[in-house]
């Protein structure tokens, strides 16, 4: 059975006290409460990253940071490294999310390179993929995530694919408040991991988990998680409340 993962992107949100309270608030229930075959990663801004690293010692829960650059050090103002985050025992980062795709026009064959510089660093990414509203009405969503696929990670071996997380985003769900019926986010889930297995075998298909991000709140994420294929969350603004990201780590049927 794959391990599933809840992980919450804060985006560019939160003071230090506020970042301060919602950690410790996730920490604090997770200490009290256990969660079965589930990860709980949190992904504040990059300010915050040794104060979550911290509070988490010990705990369930895992830091990710929200973006890397590919390089490992140099003139570089204003980035951060992967050796940076490793060296604060950061877990796991996001790459490709549709934001860095459209607002700082981040390719796939950038997102590639930040991908390798996670893996040479012992983290795990969580890659983003997913289409645009006029690309599923178009009918195209099946082939742009392929594409995304095969651009940015196929170019991995199988053994550097199995420290891949994929989350399927689909960019018209994306803090929209529409969100990917059940049925479509299966339908996409089922499709990725059918383009694993023709590239990597059955196995490592089997093995990788995906999520869904997009509008994923507390009332809708018990049926997008009772799908297959779907295994777990990315997490946007529902994950900036404690309560709401707690009522979504404990969706799965089976959590407690």
């Amino acid at each position: 059975m794959r391990n599933r993962i809840v992980a919450g992107n804060w985006k560019m949100n939160k003071t230090f006290e506020e970042a301060e309270g919602l950690v410790f608030e996730i920490v604090d229930f997770l200490e009290e409460n256990e969660i079965i075959n589930t990860e709980v990663v949190i992904c504040p801004p990059a300010l915050y990253l040794e104060l979550a690293s911290d509070a988490a010692v010990e705990s369930q829960v895992e830091i990710g940071a929200q973006n890397v650059y590919a390089r490992e050090s140099g003139a570089y103002t204003g980035e951060i490294s992967a050796p940076m985050l490793q060296s604060m025992e950061i877990a796991y980062c996001i790459i490709g999310h549709s934001e860095r795709r459209k607002y700082f026009k981040e390719s796939n064959e950038l997102l590639a390179e930040k991908v390798i510089a996670c893996l040479n660093n012992d983290i795990r990414p969580i890659f983003c993929i997913g289409e645009t509203l006029d690309e599923r009405e178009a009918g195209n969503h099946f082939k742009v995530v392929e594409d995304q696929l095969n651009e940015a990670l196929f170019n991995l071996s199988s053994g550097e694919f199995q420290n891949i997380v994929i989350a399927y985003e689909p960019v018209w769900a994306i803090g929209t408040g529409v969100t990917a019926t059940s049925a479509q986010a299966q339908e996409m889930h089922a499709y990725i991991r059918s383009l694993l297995a023709g590239k990597y075998g059955s196995d490592v298909a089997d093995q990788t988990r995906i999520l869904y991000g997009g509008s994923c709140n507390a009332l809708n994420a018990a049926e997008l998680f009772s799908n297959p294929d779907v295994d777990g969350g990315l997490i946007g603004g529902a994950s900036l409340i404690g309560h709401d990201f707690i009522e979504i780590i404990k969706s799965f049927p089976d959590a407690s």
